[in-house]
């Protein structure tokens, strides 16, 4: 068989047997981090447009995180009560609106409450999105399902962080007025193109308990999916250090701002590039060994920037953690998918998603902290030392089946 053939093939493999309604929240998906741009220039916007303190652009950035945080329970909840779609478009429209008025906002005081309200809009899509997602793709398809909608989101980010430092030397306002419009535009798609997919009473799985019993008390009683869960935070915390004490670390060592975006490029490059041939090859493995070998993966490439001297080296650190993501994002967002009853799947996704807004605002704080009081070789070192226990505990936690959804037990919620 030719090179081309194969080529073709492997395409053909990759992009098929999925449903016509996946492709079209894939599309949204794509579409809304395309226009992704206030979270990325949201602190130079307040500290160069604005003229604000850093210390208040640091508040500003905090708000907008706990505000994902409670947006991301919320609408887990509403995922099962009301269903994905409603709670999708809901979501939609908030962050269209919220962001347009952020732009337009001059008080710091709305400032920040808007900053909060824009964060708890748009993390509010995320349990709608994966529930929705876990609903329409058989099983046997949802790591490569996951793989193709966290390659758009990586594929979206890419552009629109280049594209958004293009169009703020005209006008920061078009930041916000384009994420708006883009956003809107997704939930145009969703009104049109998507179905309602939360399972009634005869999908449900048999059981004494009614379909909706799951309660958020459930979820956080579910110790092995808590456990799941902690381990996330654990490597999430770590792949926000590649945003926050990287280019801190590498500023004190004599780097400027260049040399961290030729390297941090690179995650991008490799995501973008790899995402999709290596799901095709873990795609029907067990979970188990490349859940550890993902964490393996992340403390080693965070540990090793501990003896990084050049630029080449930070990049050869930056591409073994981004192998680690590439690894753990579609095999860690499938098991989460299995262990989520069907009745409770928004609930789960939206304490799963949770972690990532809990990262998001602890990791600046603790990698700074560690920077500051013991130099940056301690974190990176440290990095090694939870990228390890990571791995242990995804040993630990995968040695028990995993095909088997826990039973919801209480009320709702």
């Amino acid at each position: 068989m030719s090179t081309t053939a194969t080529a073709t093939r492997a395409v053909r493999d990759t992009f098929s047997g999925l449903p016509a309604a996946f492709w079209w929240l894939w599309a949204s998906t794509l579409i809304n981090r395309l226009g992704a741009f206030v979270s990325t220039f949201l602190a130079l916007y307040l500290t160069v447009q604005k003229g604000y303190s850093a210390s208040y652009a640091g508040l500003v950035a905090a708000l907008y995180g706990l505000g994902g945080a409670a947006g991301n329970l919320v609408a887990g909840v509403l995922t099962d009560r009301l269903g994905r779609r409603p709670t999708l478009l809901a979501s939609q429209m908030a962050t269209a609106g919220t962001v347009a008025l952020l732009g337009f906002a001059s008080r710091p005081t709305t400032i920040a409450a808007l900053a909060a309200l824009a964060g708890m809009a748009t993390s509010a899509s995320r349990p709608a999105v994966q529930a929705m997602m876990t609903d329409l793709v058989p099983e046997r398809r949802r790591v490569r399902a996951f793989a193709l909608n966290y390659w758009a989101i990586n594929l979206g980010f890419a552009l629109s962080a280049s594209a958004a430092g293009l169009i703020a030397r005209y006008s920061y306002l078009w930041l916000f007025l384009g994420e708006a419009l883009l956003t809107a535009l997704c939930a145009v798609v969703a009104y049109f193109r998507l179905p309602e997919t939360r399972p009634g009473p005869a999908r449900a799985r048999p059981g004494p308990d009614p379909v909706g019993a799951t309660s958020l008390w459930t979820v956080l009683r579910d110790v092995r999916f808590m456990t799941v869960v902690g381990l996330n935070l654990l490597l999430v915390m770590l792949y926000q250090q590649g945003l926050v004490a990287l280019p801190l670390a590498m500023g004190r060592a004599g780097f400027d701002s260049t040399d961290f975006g030729v390297v941090i490029a690179a995650n991008g490059v490799l995501i973008v590039a790899l995402q999709i041939p290596v799901t095709r090859f873990i795609e029907h493995r067990s979970p188990g060994p490349l859940l550890v070998l993902s964490a393996l993966l992340t403390g080693v490439g965070f540990g090793l920037c501990a003896l990084a001297d050049s630029v080449p080296f930070y990049v050869l650190t930056v591409c073994v953690w981004t192998l680690g993501e590439i690894v753990n994002s579609p095999t860690q967002m499938s098991l989460v998918a299995r262990l989520s009853p069907v009745e409770g799947r928004g609930r789960y996704q939206g304490v799963y998603t949770l972690s990532w807004s809990v990262a998001a605002f602890a990791a600046p704080l603790l990698g700074g902290s560690v920077i500051d009081r013991f130099g940056a070789p301690a974190l990176w070192l440290g990095s090694l030392a939870v990228g390890v226990l990571a791995a242990l505990g995804y040993a630990h936690v995968m040695r028990r089946p995993w095909e088997t959804a826990p039973s919801p037990d209480c009320a709702r919620t």
